[in-house]
């Protein structure tokens, strides 16, 4: 009788336009349709393979969605190829072991607070526009690039995002969100004057 075990898990890395972050690409749904950023090793509570990999000491933020996880690794670190081996060797057991990702309950409590993208009832007008905008035209494209803008705020004309992931420091994303992100928000929605950004 053959044993069918976990499905055999590869991953293979992409760059991306921050030299500093890579993208580890898996062949299974790790977050479906969803993605988190932990900047920090104290913000990965909810999530046991990001606590796993802030392990590594050249581990400085981890970034996980649908099915990739997007590291950045300290500055001091001298290049990703002396670490790229170790990383896709450890998350292809984490993951064939069927390791957990994020703990939603967990997730959910320190959830109350944060960027978001979701309709909200209570969102007015434009607000809704904006964050349907960010979802439909904004998400498919910084996904690629193994990051994500989250909606923060609308007040007076300006719409405040916060960038995650690869997008997070990365010179080429202020100019991604300056040039591309506000000007198309200026064109489709007329109330929006000016896009700004917090890095989480």
């Amino acid at each position: 009788m053959i044993k069918t075990g976990n499905p055999v898990i590869s991953i293979y890395t992409e760059m991306t336009p921050n030299p500093e972050t890579m993208k580890f690409v898996a062949n299974k749904l790790l977050y479906p349709g969803k993605s988190i950023d932990f900047p920090d090793e104290a913000s990965a509570a909810p999530s046991p393979l990001a606590k796993e990999l802030f392990t590594f000491p050249f581990i400085k933020s981890v970034f996980i969605a649908s099915n990739f996880v997007t590291l950045t690794k300290t500055s001091d670190t001298d290049e990703w190829m002396d670490v790229i081996p170790t990383v896709k060797q450890f998350l292809k057991e984490y993951l064939e072991n069927g390791g957990a990702v994020i703990n939603e309950e967990e997730l959910a409590a320190q959830r109350q607070q944060t960027a978001s993208n979701t309709v909200a009832a209570d969102d007015d007008d434009v607000v809704k526009r904006i964050k349907e905008l960010l979802e439909n035209y904004v998400k498919p494209a910084v996904e690629m690039d193994g990051g994500a803008i989250q909606f923060k705020s609308y007040a007076d004309g300006v719409v405040n995002l916060a960038l995650q992931g690869s997008c997070s420091g990365c010179p080429s994303s202020m100019i991604t969100l300056k040039a591309g992100i506000e000007g198309m928000m200026k064109r489709m929605i007329p109330e929006v004057q000016e896009v700004v950004a917090d890095a989480e």
